[in-house]
């Protein structure tokens, strides 16, 4: 049987978050994007070390927002 899903001889992608990139661009520090989205400096951290597993669709779309940008912007898948 020869199933994608079960297959451990492949690496398994993932979805890298690149937003310390996207601030260094707009010279922006991580405190203000957490208050200007209103999630915690905590939070934010998290989610930009990959130790969160999801994200809400309105936080991501706040982030981008305020970092004008799209979502593959700031997500890789690799």
């Amino acid at each position: 049987m020869n199933d994608k899903a079960t297959n451990t001889d492949s690496p398994q992608k993932e979805i890298i978050v690149t937003l310390d990139v996207m601030l260094a661009k707009r010279k922006m520090r991580s405190n203000e994007l957490a208050a200007l989205v209103g999630i915690t400096v905590q939070n934010l951290s998290l989610l930009k070390s990959g130790k969160v597993k999801g994200i809400r669709f309105n936080t991501l779309q706040k982030i981008c927002e305020v970092l004008d940008c799209k979502p593959g912007d700031i997500l890789d898948y690799g």
